[in-house]
């Protein structure tokens, strides 16, 4: 089980963990399930020649991803054409989770600042499942509390369904005591994207800073 972050984090409802020990479990399911349906579909997933990283696996063939239009925490329509030029981590959550999604992103923060000067040749993505809560103004608080630089997005449960089948991340809807205290189960794969804008491979727990730094630059240096 990963750490919880500090409490001075925004919207960390860490009482409610409590209550979700089977949901935790499901989720565990779930983020194998979405490493599963990123073998299965068709590819052959093996390390290129040239790169070797030790947080995940990288597709062999990237796979080409199908057009999207999700939002960003501005409000600005954020699509396929965004995530051309530049390498790029996706993780999904959202910014009721209780401990994994702020364990997670401060550990992104951590890697970031590990990355010097090669922070700036790609982009982390906060991709929330949860847009019936996650406004653009709550998406852009929650995010830029760990990082200025950290983009954050979502859009119609359509949208993320279609992406996440595309992408391979999978999520649930957990009813709560109250309409509203409702929790959601997610994959916890942070999600390559090359510079080509299609899908390069996974990054999977759990995560070792120097390892994900040193994966990350390889990327970045090797495979432009």
């Amino acid at each position: 089980m990963q750490p919880s972050c500090s409490k001075s984090a925004p919207r960390r409802r860490f009482g409610e963990f409590l209550n979700v020990s089977k949901g935790l479990l499901r989720w565990s399911l779930l983020a194998g399930l979405a490493v599963l349906i990123g073998i299965t579909a068709g590819l052959v997933v093996l390390h290129p020649a040239s790169v070797q990283i030790q947080s995940g696996t990288l597709l062999r063939q990237p796979r080409p991803i199908a057009d999207f239009s999700l939002a960003n925490s501005d409000g600005k329509p954020y699509t396929k054409a965004d995530l051309a030029g530049h390498w790029t981590v996706i993780y999904v959550g959202y910014t009721h989770c209780p401990d994994v999604c702020p364990t997670t992103l401060a550990q992104l923060k951590a890697v970031e600042k590990g990355l010097g000067v090669d922070a700036a040749r790609l982009r982390f993505v906060f991709l929330s499942i949860d847009p019936e809560r996650d406004t653009p103004e709550a998406l852009g608080q929650y995010t830029h509390y760990f990082s200025p630089d950290f983009l954050a997005v979502t859009g119609p449960n359509a949208q993320l369904d279609a992406l996440g089948a595309n992408l391979g991340f999978v999520y649930e809807k957990v009813p709560g005591q109250t309409p509203q205290t409702y929790l959601m189960d997610h994959s916890s794969a942070l999600i390559l994207i090359d510079p080509q804008a299609r899908l390069a491979g996974y990054l999977t727990p759990p995560f070792k800073t120097e390892s994900l730094i040193g994966d990350l630059k390889q990327l970045v240096e090797n495979l432009t």
